[in-house]
């Protein structure tokens, strides 16, 4: 099991009420909300092994030289150049993260980031190496182009926390969007996605692009269809598309996730007990997740 762990934190903070605070009134709510969001997923599935996949990069630098505008909106500042863009995040949140780290160590639960990439790269190096079967744990749906029945690797959208999940295979993007796993890459590039700054090519929606992609099976079959007067593209589709060559030709590269990340040597298993119990009961202690870190040791040691 792949935990895209910032989509979870987030989608934890937004669902838990900031009024879970600490004993010095430090909010927390992201904190619990995760741990409970791990202690409901080991739960339900009983993964061999879990990893907690990290940004440690969320905006690299060679995907915004290839599109500039890659993720720009969520930039919280100008920083100085050679420095890494900082993440637009709300003040109540940024404090947590630190405190996420800690606990996730004291629970000897792997957490792997690699800079210069993000958790969606360490989770599809991690797909690509896996040789068994793989749940992707996210709230992000560019990973549903890892999605492959073959391989049996699966997507686990939440859809309310994690106690009711989207399970996403093959037959589920072939019926909602018209595509496999490895299709989405081409249907995401050419519809565009406001939310991480990619334009798409105008006028291309997303039904309009499944259905090129059904008459000329990938990328790069639409853009010989644009080449070939006899193709049944419209005039509109075919400027378009025309004049969408050089984002074209770059968008692929941002779009696909990295399979050969370097990572670091580290253990996937889920621990049964504590690799810092005395560092556990202090964090728990510290910032008021007795409860949560409770319900979680005892998802681990069923």
């Amino acid at each position: 099991m792949l935990l895209d762990t910032a989509s979870l934190y987030f989608r934890a903070y937004f669902g838990v009420p900031d009024s879970v605070r600490a004993p010095d009134g430090t909010p927390v709510n992201a904190v619990r909300g995760l741990l409970d969001f791990i202690a409901r997923l080991v739960q339900d599935h009983r993964p061999d092994d879990l990893v907690a996949c990290w940004d440690n990069d969320w905006r690299p630098q060679w995907r915004v030289d290839l599109i500039p505008t890659y993720k720009a909106h969520r930039v919280a500042r100008e920083t100085p150049a050679g420095r890494p863009d900082e993440e637009e995040v709300p003040d109540t949140l940024s404090p947590q993260v630190p405190v996420i780290e800690e606990v996730l160590a004291a629970f000897g639960i792997a957490r792997v980031g690699v800079t210069p990439y993000e958790a969606d790269d360490v989770i599809g190096t991690l797909t690509a190496r896996a040789a068994g079967p793989v749940d992707i744990v996210t709230g992000d749906r560019d990973l549903y182009q890892l999605v492959d029945d073959a391989r049996r690797v699966r997507v686990l959208y939440p859809l309310k926390g994690v106690g009711t999940l989207q399970v996403t295979d093959e037959a589920w993007l072939r019926e909602k969007y018209g595509v496999d796993g490895s299709g989405y890459v081409d249907l995401a590039l050419l519809r565009g996605d406001p939310s991480d700054g990619l334009p798409g090519v105008p006028g291309i929606g997303e039904k309009t692009a499944a259905k090129l992609l059904d008459a000329y099976g990938d990328l790069d079959g639409i853009m010989a269809a644009v080449d070939d007067p006899k193709a049944k593209l419209t005039p509109s589709q075919r400027k378009r598309l025309d004049e969408s060559r050089a984002y074209v030709a770059v968008a692929p590269k941002v779009v696909r996730v990295a399979d050969d990340v370097p990572l670091p040597d580290f253990d996937p298993v889920l621990p049964r007990e504590p690799r810092d119990p005395a560092a556990l009961e202090a964090l728990g202690g510290r910032w008021g997740l007795g409860g949560a870190v409770s319900r979680l040791l005892t998802a681990l040691q069923r």
